[in-house]
């Protein structure tokens, strides 16, 4: 004859209680775990398997079997399954070493026109050639096994991740020169707050900005309507007239952008900009310029022309190469392209260049001075 089934006190800690409470009332727990939270809140309520398993719509065992891993493992451990061993690996990891191995080669070098694999190629091709490389398990591989074993190896062979080499052996010592620049910039603002005079001095960078499109709408664009259309409409269609050059230096100092826009941005077209800036300062300033290593800057009809000038009238520093994050106009040109250039369409290039202009003046009527901070505080 079968005993009394006896109650197992259930003691729960003030946390767990309350962990357990805000399990049972949740909306995004799995079932399984809201429902294993109210049997071990009901049971420690009312001890009896029975009741709590007809209140919660159960069978008594599953009760016991709840409050049995609360005691063994603790109360929010027996809200998950225990592992179970599962069915035996049928790819060996010798087989699934060749394959990861075999995704971290290239499609195109085992003879495929592909430059690099999809998880259903490699399948394809583990298929063929595993079993012939030792590893018979691979001879019903199929796609989705392929992910599972990438993913535990972190290894995704079907994209590209793009990195910059550092060509310049110089980099470091190029950027302190730049950044020293940068320090002076900062020494000669303070210098003007205290005295009132500024040092005959202009700091300037200056780059170009090349291939800004000038299209044209095929179809008039349809203005926003409440209620109907809260954006302007604009045909897909559109016509090329060609492209512009955005040559252009700001004053670090004062924030003005001296700028020209142009077909094209050669030696000549610097020297204009050269021009430019040697007409806007006394004659008796140094104009300090950062620019980067483009051959215009560097060319023989640029150092034929800065022969022209008086001795230190001009000085240049040159970023470093890949280092034209390092040139304070690079932030400018993208605030520009964003606000100014941004889905402008025009009906020739003329009118590009009108507008692109006006958007320079009205940079200048309201002039930001730029300032550099990074790892300024290193610099000499």
């Amino acid at each position: 004859m079968a005993g009394w089934r006896r109650a197992i006190e259930l003691a729960l800690s003030n946390d767990e209680i309350g962990a357990l409470t805000a399990l049972s009332r949740s909306r995004t727990e799995p079932a399984t775990r809201v429902s294993r939270a109210r049997m071990l809140l009901a049971y420690r309520e009312n001890p009896s398997f029975c009741a709590v398993g007809q209140m919660i719509g159960v069978h008594h065992q599953t009760v016991e079997r709840c409050v049995e891993r609360a005691l063994a493992y603790g109360a929010l451990a027996a809200l998950d399954d225990r592992p179970r061993p599962g069915k035996e690996p049928t790819i060996t990891p010798e087989a699934k070493a060749w394959l990861v191995s075999l995704a971290c080669d290239k499609a195109k070098d085992h003879g495929y026109p592909h430059e690099l694999w999809t998880t259903r190629l490699l399948a394809r091709h583990a298929r063929e050639h595993g079993p012939a490389a030792g590893h018979v398990c691979l001879a019903n591989l199929v796609q989705g096994t392929v992910g599972k074993i990438l993913g535990k190896e972190d290894i995704k062979p079907h994209k590209v991740r793009y990195y910059l080499e550092n060509r310049d052996a110089e980099f470091e010592q190029k950027m302190a020169e730049v950044l020293c620049v940068y320090r002076e910039v900062e020494v000669l603002k303070k210098a003007a707050v205290k005295s009132k005079r500024r040092k005959p001095v202009a700091v300037v960078c200056c780059d170009e900005k090349p291939g800004i499109q000038a299209t044209a709408t095929t179809a008039p664009d349809l203005p926003p309507e409440p209620g109907v259309h809260a954006t302007f409409a604009r045909d897909h269609e559109y016509k090329r007239l060609g492209t512009l050059s955005l040559l252009a230096g700001i004053d670090l100092l004062s924030g003005k952008v001296h700028a020209l826009v142009r077909d094209r941005h050669r030696s000549r077209e610097f020297i204009e900009l050269l021009k430019l800036l040697d007409g806007a300062y006394p004659t008796g300033t140094a104009i300090k310029l950062i620019l980067d290593n483009h051959s215009a800057h560097i060319s023989k009809e640029t150092n034929a022309w800065l022969a022209t000038r008086p001795a230190g009238r001009f000085e240049f520093t040159f970023t470093p190469k890949h280092g034209s994050w390092l040139n304070l106009i690079e932030g400018f040109f993208s605030k520009f392209a964003r606000s100014v250039l941004r889905h402008i369409r025009v009906s020739s290039k003329h009118e590009l260049k009108e507008r692109i202009m006006a958007g320079i003046h009205d940079v200048n009527r309201h002039r930001v001075i730029h300032t550099w901070s990074y790892k300024l505080a290193e610099a000499a």
